[in-house]
């Protein structure tokens, strides 16, 4: 009979024998301190969110409550707890409720295989720092994550209400398209890692350098998703004010409308998190390889979780100041670019990469500085070509047009020659 400690040290090889009770203790640990500061963090990226927005247009933002408007996420929060919360009449009910708590749990449940700083060493052995260290954590999170749509259609079709479900409609629409393209763009990396584990990853990149380096553009790919999965401008159009309302969430109100926002931050932050590990060495501390093999100690820990935690606020700033700069793609353009132009990119660069990689390694060379070298000339070689190629104002342009070169050409003349254009008035 398969006893708990030996699952236990299945799931985690550094378990000493006969230390059960440090790993569960040690994982519920984890468990409160991570998820309470992941939610106080989404809390106050609200706050961040209004003075970034605030700094961008010259503007003071809250300022209110408390100092520097510190208490406006908490006076927020109290606000939706105490509003009374209204049900529409022809909305079925327990799905409108489910709807909101399936778009929050699985940007929250992500976080547990996210690794956040090098192991801590104590004098019951060595604690990692992740949650749950799963050996297929990456595909848990696909997994996971991709459970996050369900809770938008739900919202919109059990809403009853026709604005709500073309917001959900193209909400899951647009998360289905992108999130092939998201999962394309990450095998390159796991090509080069040879491990799904995310722990893994970080020390690949502590000897090989980072992956954005070698891997721009499945970077650009995985980045650009990110935005289209968390539907962050510009491609926010399932909740277009302007268009629908308020998109998926027009009927809701009180916690439950408070808990779809907090998912979009959830989300953003798991985002970044994931661009930081993939692409940007995570969580290790650079000329040093102690972070990884060891001797470990209390400082270096804490300085990797620093690095980490730096590394993520970077990619939260870039998100909200992209938010506040570019203006919302079309609904036909974002669906275009996610099918005609993600899609084969991301197929294609499989290929590239993993030809490359198998020529390499036919030619006996190994990860090392030659390696990299020639990793990085392909790179180089396919930034400066997609770039070139990708756009000349016609493809993901907000101004792209259906008309041809010839025919705006043609009406540039006619309208060259109109009175108005000369500045003619008719006797």
């Amino acid at each position: 009979m398969i006893t708990l400690h030996a699952l236990l040290q299945a799931a985690n090889p550094q378990l000493p024998p006969g230390g059960s009770g440090v790993f569960v203790i040690a994982t519920v640990i984890k468990m409160v301190i991570v998820f309470t500061v992941y939610m106080i963090g989404v809390a106050l990226l609200t706050l961040a969110e209004r003075k970034i927005s605030a700094w961008i247009q010259d503007r003071h933002g809250p300022n209110r409550v408390g100092p520097h408007g510190i208490g406006q996420p908490f006076a927020d929060g109290l606000k939706n707890f105490m509003k009374e919360e209204t049900y529409p009449e022809a909305a079925y009910k327990p799905l409108f409720i489910l709807a909101p708590i399936l778009s929050f749990i699985p940007a929250l449940t992500t976080w547990c295989v996210i690794p956040f700083g090098a192991p801590l060493p104590t004098r019951w052995g060595r604690i990692d720092l992740v949650v749950a260290d799963l050996p297929v954590g990456f595909l848990f999170i696909l997994a996971v994550s991709s459970l996050g749509v369900y809770g938008i259609v739900l919202a919109g079709w059990a809403s009853n209400n026709k604005y709500a479900l073309l917001g959900g409609l193209r909400s899951s629409a647009q998360m289905i398209s992108y999130e092939i393209s998201l999962g394309m763009s990450t095998i390159p990396v796991l090509l080069l890692a040879g491990n799904v584990t995310l722990n893994s990853i970080v020390k690949q990149q502590a000897y090989g350098g980072w992956n954005v380096v070698n891997l721009t553009l499945a970077f650009f790919i995985f980045m650009v998703a990110a935005f289209a999965e968390t539907n962050r401008l510009p491609f926010d159009l399932p909740e277009a004010e302007s268009e629908l309302i308020a998109g998926y969430h027009t009927e809701y109100s009180a916690m439950k409308f408070s808990l779809f926002f907090i998912a979009e931050y959830a989300n953003m932050v798991t985002a970044s998190a994931l661009m930081v590990t993939l692409f940007f060495g995570g969580w290790d501390v650079p000329f040093t390889g102690r972070d990884n093999i060891g001797p470990y100690s209390g400082w270096l820990t804490l300085l990797s979780v620093l690095i980490f935690v730096a590394k993520l606020l970077f990619f939260l700033f870039f998100f909200m100041w992209i938010r506040w700069t570019l203006p919302r793609f079309r609904y036909d353009q974002l669906m275009s670019l996610g099918w005609k132009i993600m899609l084969p990119l991301a197929l294609a660069y499989i290929i590239i990469i993993a030809g490359v990689i198998l020529i390499l390694e036919s030619a006996g060379i190994g990860p090392g500085a030659m390696y990299s070298s020639i990793m990085g000339v392909v790179n180089v070689v396919l930034v400066m070509t997609v770039f070139t190629i990708l756009d000349h104002g016609r493809i993901i342009s907000p101004a792209y047009g259906r008309l041809d070169q010839a025919r705006v050409a043609k009406l540039r003349r006619i309208s060259s020659r109109s009175p108005l254009a000369t500045g003619t008035t008719a006797p």
